[in-house]
């Protein structure tokens, strides 16, 4: 991915060390390698930023393994006799930043977005060794492409799903292209003026320099304070003055 004069100054005069940090972008095209992929092809200018600025980037195309749907961690436990995702979400823990990118379908994000989320649910409650939710100390953003309205509506769904399983969200944390509304030319195509369209481009390198700022604050805080967000703290108290209610069948 080619860069502009710009985005090429601010990787050069970097005066921040991000070469401790680890990202993993997650792109939930429905279309499998080596099919092109227009939402891979604006991920991968944030990737490139980042692999210029030190950071170690994993690029994770889901259709191209064989994740089961479900909301267990492993689901080859519950019935499923393949399931890819317990070695995706080592190289997601393993990780300070995550991007997920999708195309627009129907005005919303890909089934396949859906799924990778519904999987990101199912360690949700693991715990990190602060007694916190395991996502917590990490940073998240979010890459739409399409021909049809939709990149706000995408990114609102997908930034509140990850800040709600414990990811930090920095200011402008998304990013976008579309095209005129109804079939036409997609980002990589010749004529479409997507990877040129300085709106895009601006916000793109917002959002990567803003995950990397972020996220090097928070490794180098040791992450978000345990204090008054430890799972065990709550669940372990002796006095419940106010106890949940008993599920019923």
């Amino acid at each position: 991915m080619k860069l502009n004069s710009l985005q090429e100054k601010l990787n050069n005069e970097n005066p921040y060390d991000f070469s401790g940090l680890k990202a993993v972008f997650i792109n939930c095209t429905l279309k499998k390698s080596p099919e092109i992929s227009h939402t891979q092809g604006l991920m991968d200018m944030s990737r490139t930023i980042m692999d210029a600025n030190g950071v170690d980037t994993t690029m994770i195309r889901a259709v191209d393994h064989d994740i089961a749907f479900g909301i267990y961690p492993d689901m080859r436990e519950h019935g499923w006799s393949n399931d890819a995702w317990p070695e995706i979400h080592q190289k997601v823990m393993s990780a300070d930043i995550l991007v997920i990118g999708t195309p627009i379908w129907l005005g919303d994000k890909s089934s396949v977005a859906t799924m990778v989320i519904e999987r990101l649910y199912a360690n949700s409650a693991e715990l990190n060794d602060q007694d916190q939710f395991a996502y917590y100390g990490r940073v998240g953003g979010c890459i739409i492409t399409g021909n049809e309205d939709g990149i706000k509506h995408c990114s609102m769904n997908l930034l509140y799903s990850l800040q709600h399983l414990g990811y930090t969200i920095p200011p402008n944390a998304d990013a976008g292209w579309i095209g005129e509304a109804g079939p036409g030319p997609s980002y990589l195509d010749e004529e479409s003026g997507g990877p040129k369209n300085d709106f895009t481009n601006r916000n793109t390198t917002f959002m990567t320099w803003n995950l990397m700022h972020l996220a090097k604050i928070l490794k180098d805080k040791g992450g978000i304070p345990a204090y008054g967000n430890q799972s065990t703290l709550w669940t372990e108290r002796e006095n419940k003055d106010h106890p949940n209610p008993e599920y019923r069948n």
